[in-house]
């Protein structure tokens, strides 16, 4: 499978350079907010970990992960996971406003900060792996999975000093908790109505860092804000497979244009940025690399019939890769997420469509393409070589010839060419066409 890491590297490069086009982090004390309200992917751990880190440079008193999601991709959690347990700034994680909540994904970076707390009428729980189609594991894979998310759990918990028990619970059985019933079920530290609320209550206390304990310092300090852009948001858009899927298909279809029929350029631009986005978004998707060598496979089939024609039977071919190819991606055994996870699936009506396009365009345009740079030229002198005509002069070396209907000045090649004698076009030189008598 291909990972996420490799991919977003571009997303964290953009991310680092709107911190720095911020300015120099201040050391004045502060508490950094970081909103993150939607699905946990790749792009909202890059978020997180250049806020931790910004956090930390900028001589934050702590950081506050607003949090509100319904979960998300477990490698990204774990990622926000390792960076809040690593971070030397005290994190708190609020599940707010009010209506939020904390599922899935979201129990498991609620548990790893320092300070877990609660809006009103806000719910945390249900963290029971599935596929990353959505459905249930099953079988003795599961019991391994689900076991295994329950001990990270558990283990989160009992770091924090947090009620083990339920976060195992929520693991195994998906149980879910209101704000009042988590506190009192030392799942949460406190509610808060708000953000002023929170700093409030938190004034004062004493928590473990990996620099060591550390008492915050919370009341009457400046509060900063930081959200993810409306462009990175956009970003989000790509975590998508039916997205991904259009733009690798839409990428491979402009460049084998360009390379078909030069000369044109948009095709070709526009095929390589949608191919390397595309590649991003397999990238966070865990795309199976063995779909992508058969999406490939199939194009080549379809050139092939074009370059070489088959009769269809590569064509043919080409159709039965695609398709299967298309399957692969994100084939039935997927590796395990989280509820809230981009379900990782293209629609079958997508596959079917662009299969048909695919098959048309190479049917079509390209053939055409191909065989318009191999007609025989038509327009210009070079559209006279190869023809035949009958000498009005002799050509020694030099004379007239008439050539459909028309007299030219010609040069005679080999053999000298009597009057009346049949002739044919071998070249063009300057004003004369180069003949020679045929036997």
């Amino acid at each position: 499978m291909i990972r996420h890491p490799f991919s977003f590297a571009l997303l964290a490069f953009f991310l680092a350079a709107a911190a720095a086009c911020a300015g120099p982090a201040s050391t004045s004390r502060y508490v950094a907010v970081l909103k993150l309200n939607g699905t946990i992917d790749p792009l909202s751990a890059s978020f997180i970990d250049a806020g931790l880190s910004r956090a930390e440079k900028g001589g934050a008193e702590l950081v506050v992960i607003e949090l509100d999601t319904p979960g998300g991709m477990l490698d990204s959690m774990k990622e926000i996971v390792a960076g809040i347990l690593a971070s030397k700034v005290p994190v708190a994680v609020f599940v707010a406003p009010s209506g939020a909540r904390a599922a899935s994904a979201g129990v498991f970076v609620a548990m790893a900060a320092e300070v877990a707390a609660m809006a009103p009428a806000t719910n945390i729980g249900a963290a029971h792996p599935v596929t990353g189609s959505g459905r249930d594991i099953g079988g003795a894979e599961e019991v391994k999975i689900v076991s295994d998310a329950a001990a990270k759990m558990r283990s989160l918990a009992a770091l924090r000093g947090r009620n083990a028990a339920w976060a195992e619970e929520a693991v195994e059985e998906s149980v879910s908790l209101t704000a009042e019933e988590a506190v009192k079920a030392r799942v949460v530290d406190l509610e808060a109505a708000d953000l002023g609320s929170l700093l409030a209550a938190l004034d004062g206390r004493s928590v473990s860092t990996p620099s060591g304990r550390v008492t915050l310092l919370t009341a009457g300090v400046p509060v900063r804000v930081f959200e993810m852009s409306p462009g990175e948001r956009a970003l989000s858009f790509l975590v998508d497979p039916n997205v991904a899927y259009f733009l690798f298909l839409l990428g491979i279809l402009g460049i084998v244009f360009e390379l078909n029929i030069p000369g044109v350029g948009a095709p070709g631009i526009l095929g390589g940025i949608s191919l390397l986005i595309a590649l991003v978004s397999f990238g966070a998707l865990s795309v199976n690399a063995g779909g992508i060598l058969i999406l490939l496979l199939a194009v080549l089939f379809f050139v092939l019939d074009v370059k070489a024609p088959t009769h269809g039977a590569l064509t043919l071919g080409g159709i039965l890769a695609l398709l299967v190819g298309s399957y692969l991606l994100f084939p039935p055994w997927r590796p395990v997420a989280l509820p809230g996870s981009p379900k990782a699936a293209i629609s079958p009506v997508e596959i079917l469509a662009m299969s048909a396009v695919l098959a048309a365009f190479f049917a079509g345009v390209v053939r055409f393409g191909v065989r318009a740079r191999s007609r025989r030229i038509t327009a210009g002198s070079e559209a006279l070589i190869g023809r035949f005509g009958t000498s009005l002069s002799a050509l020694n070396p030099t004379g007239i010839v008439r050539l459909d209907g028309e007299d030219w000045s010609a040069k005679a090649l080999g053999d000298e060419v009597r009057a009346g004698e049949e002739v044919q076009v071998i070249g063009v030189e300057g004003v004369h066409l180069v003949v020679m008598k045929q036997l």
